[in-house]
Parts: structure tokens; sequence; C-alpha cells
């Protein structure tokens, strides 16, 4: 029975998921524009991809944008993990503070710090009101700079969650491991660098296959800021896909960037699933 009743779901994943996946990688061997058409041209499309300056500097800004969110939250979701696990008073309040950003969505917060950022209205300007009149913070027009206020944007948001995928790792370092390293006078810094990181490495694994996908789908969070500006300074592969697929009607090479963007999926995910069968299988 338990099997029975999945079947009604695994009906929608074969033809509404993975049907549909099949489908855009199709249409993207074809020379599809505003309707699909069966007309196969082979890797014309990617060539034409690939030889699109647009998509160039959208597959550069993803890596720079990668990079630094990716890091940034790391590092300092790691850090405040480690600040609320010292049972500081009112954990639950800095918990929910920390968490906070992740709960809107990223809409909300492109809005929020495009503002922020904003020259005229923002942080310069509010700096500026104290007298410091030299003051500079314009990274939203910068055309060398943009990609790093979305990035922050970003980090602003996603930090949290990986504070709390840590902390929950850190909950799980046995206590006796604390105690015998004071015993020996090990300083805590080295604790954590040389015992406590290499047990949170599945944690670790997890939060960046999990940051790796919102880097790869990052699309609202440009558009609420910058809309891919100035320029094409802040451009994305999303960006790229969307504008091709709806405004100017070629679905072809929009399905064409799509697919190229699915294998990168599964690049990412194709070690973390392989490590963790190898896990299961020497468990056994």
């Amino acid at each position: 029975m338990p099997y029975f009743a999945l079947i009604p779901l695994l009906i929608v994943v074969i033809v509404f998921y993975l049907g549909t996946m099949a489908w855009s990688v199709g249409v993207s061997f074809t020379s599809s524009k505003l309707l699909p058409t069966a007309n196969y041209v082979g890797l014309e499309q990617y060539r034409v991809l690939f030889g699109t300056a647009r998509w160039l500097v959208a597959l550069e800004n993803i890596v720079l944008f990668g990079f630094t969110f990716m890091a940034s939250c790391l590092v300092f979701g790691f850090l405040l993990a480690v600040f609320v696990d010292q049972k500081v008073r009112g954990e639950g309040i800095f918990r929910t503070i920390f968490l906070f950003p992740y709960a809107m969505s990223f809409i909300v917060t492109g809005l929020v710090w495009q503002w922020l950022l904003n020259p005229g209205l923002g942080i310069q300007q509010f700096v500026r009101g104290w007298g410091l009149e030299q003051f500079t913070f314009g990274w939203i027009n910068d055309q060398q700079l943009a990609i790093y206020a979305i990035a922050i944007a970003a980090f602003w948001q996603g930090s949290g969650l990986i504070m709390v995928i840590m902390l929950a790792g850190l909950r799980g370092v046995d206590v006796e491991l604390w105690k015998a390293a004071k015993i020996d006078g090990v300083p805590t810094w080295r604790v954590y660098m040389s015992i406590v990181l290499p047990i949170l490495r599945p944690t670790v694994a997890t939060a960046v296959v999990l940051l790796a996908l919102g880097v790869v789908k990052a699309y609202d969070v440009v558009v609420a800021m910058t809309q891919g500006g100035p320029g094409v300074a802040t451009e994305v592969p999303a960006k790229f896909i969307m504008d091709y697929l709806f405004q100017r009607q070629n679905l072809g090479l929009a399905m064409a960037g799509s697919t190229v963007m699915l294998l990168s999926v599964l690049m990412l995910l194709a070690p973390y699933l392989y490590a963790q069968y190898l896990r299961k299988e020497s468990r056994h």
C-alpha cells in the first residue's frame, strides 16, 4: 500500500519534472524562437551561446559572486555558530535575529539593500550627514564593484542558514573531546581547526552544496537591486536565460543556457551524492 500511494507522486515527478527537463534539453538542439519547433540544428545554439559576450560576462560574474558569497557565508556563519554554541544568555533570541533575514524573500532583500547602497539615500548619505563629506560608498553604481554589492546582500540573507547548519554540527561534537583538549592545554582555536572542523566535514559539505545551488539560480536579488546593471556588470546566467526566454523570444538559446546550468548543478551534486553513497557503504 505505501508504494501504491506513491504512484501519483511518481507520475508527477516523471512527467512534470524529468519530462519537462528532458523537453528543455531537446529544445536546445532546435532553432526554436517564440514557439518550439522540430527544426534540429545540433550544437548550433551552444555555439551561439558561448559566442555571445553577454553570456561570457554572466559566467564571469557568477564565479565572482559565487566565490565571494560562499566564502563569506561559510566563514561568518561558522563564527556565528561558535558564538551561539557558547551557551550565551538569550541564545534563542540571537538565533532568531541571525536567522530572520533568511525568512525574507530575495526580492525584499534586494530592495532593502538597493536602498542602503544608494549613494543618495542610504549608507553614504547617512555618513555624510554626520559631517564626513568625503565618504563614498557607491558600489551599486560602480561597474567593477556592483557584483560585490549583490554578494553583500545575498550574504546578509544566507549567513543565518549556515549558522543553523553549523550549530547543529557543533552540538553533535562529543563534550569529552573538549575536556581532553583542555586537560592537554590545547588552545581553543587549535581545537576548532584540528578537531572540530574535520568532524564537521559532512556538515560543511552540505552547506557548500546548498550555497552553490543558490549561486547557480541567483536571479531575483539581481533583478531587485540592479536589473543586471550598470550595463551588464551584474548580469548572471539565470537573468540571461529569462531575458532571452521572455523578452527576446529566443527559446532555443534560452534552453541552451538552462541546459548548461543544469549540467553545472549536476556537477555540483554528483560528488556530494557519491560521497554520501560511499559513506553509507562503508558503514555497512
